[in-house]
């Protein structure tokens, strides 16, 4: 006899809209739930068994339903999307933020619209006029700096209740938005003060060959402050752009082999790694004749001879960090203790800086 309370599983063939789509009832119906199930599957699926949640998953599938956002616009006034734009999707050290970013939004229903600009603040503008098209529930941008047109945006959005936060940069003298970061001047002042422990007191800092990034140029300022303040001679000279494992080959190739420095820091970790290997083609002992830091903590820092000494940035927090301040914001999960807007560098001495014995 049928048990009148077990659901009752369509089997006919889904009906479609006149356009072709699937629509939330085509589901409900290939599941036997009613389409208010369906929806808080989509939106809280914690909140279904785990036997219609499988049902449903599998209705899904069948039917190849996805949600209407634009719908969703319309009734909320905001998108499950958080638009992020960061300066490179290549570079390890953005692509471990956007993972923890993800990581974060993912499980609370929000996802990432990631775009990149190259270093360009006026492409950072045009991205940032077109993703608020598309009314999106948190803005993230990179670093501190934007054109008038991109600050006008970022208000904007700031006034109507969308959360706007920069990270990789914080500065307490010019806070309009949530930061998330850290102040680059200050790990250049660390990074020089390592190389003066060290012992060196004739000092060079490659700067990155991008003239738009900003924070790399604003380490070497903040390094060079620091040596001059010690007495030692310092020097910053600019990489060439292009690949930077060559470009710093060639930072090292264009010093005098005659007069090389004591220490040499590095606006990333792949400018040292290309020197460190050009250190060892021209027989240059390392750390002995010549210290290399770099910056950024990348795999490669950790495997060439022994390991190049570097500033672990903390990379993946970064991420995290903002996306839980956007779960906060947004009233999806409470502010955890956990969540700091200041992270800070890590000093990792590898084999490529030695600190002097201490006397006994």
């Amino acid at each position: 006899m049928e048990n009148p309370d077990s659901p009752k599983i369509a089997v006919t063939s889904v009906g479609r809209r006149g356009h072709g789509k699937a629509t939330l009832a085509d589901v409900a119906r290939r599941a036997g739930v009613t389409t208010m199930t369906v929806s808080r599957m989509l939106r809280e699926p914690h909140r279904v068994s785990d036997e219609t949640g499988e049902r449903i998953r599998q209705a899904l599938a069948d039917t190849g339903y996805s949600p209407n956002k634009q719908a969703g616009v319309l009734a909320s006034g905001r998108s499950a999307i958080v638009a992020a734009i960061i300066p490179n999707v290549a570079n390890s050290i953005f692509a471990e933020t956007v993972q923890g970013l993800s990581d974060v939004l993912q499980p609370a229903g929000l996802e990432l619209l990631l775009a990149s600009t190259n270093y360009s603040l006026e492409r950072e503008e045009e991205q940032l006029r077109a993703v608020m098209g598309w009314a999106p529930a948190a803005l993230v941008v990179t670093g501190l700096r934007h054109t008038d047109g991109a600050m006008a945006l970022l208000r904007q959005a700031q006034a109507s209740g969308t959360p706007v936060i920069e990270i990789w940069e914080k500065d307490p003298a010019e806070v309009e938005f949530i930061q998330i970061g850290f102040n680059h001047r200050s790990v250049g002042q660390t990074m020089a003060q390592h190389l003066l422990e060290c012992g060196h007191t004739d000092l060079v800092y490659v700067d990155s060959g991008v003239e738009e990034d900003f924070r790399a140029h604003e380490r070497g300022e903040g390094f060079a402050a620091t040596a001059e303040r010690a007495g030692a001679t310092v020097r910053i000279i600019r990489a060439e752009r292009g690949e930077p494992m060559a470009a710093g080959r060639k930072a090292l190739l264009g010093l005098d082999p005659a007069q090389l420095p004591h220490g040499m820091a590095f606006a990333n970790d792949h400018l040292a790694a290309g020197a460190w290997l050009q250190a060892q083609e021209a027989g240059i002992h390392v750390p002995t004749d010549l210290a290399l830091l770099g910056f950024g903590d990348f795999p490669i820092a950790g495997q060439l001879g022994g390991g190049i000494s570097t500033m672990a940035a903390p990379r993946y927090d970064i991420g995290q960090n903002a996306g839980l301040k956007i779960l906060s914001d947004l009233d999806l999960k409470p502010l955890c203790n956990g969540v700091s807007n200041s992270l800070k560098p890590t000093l990792i001495m590898r084999n490529t800086t030695r600190l002097p014995p201490k006397s006994s």
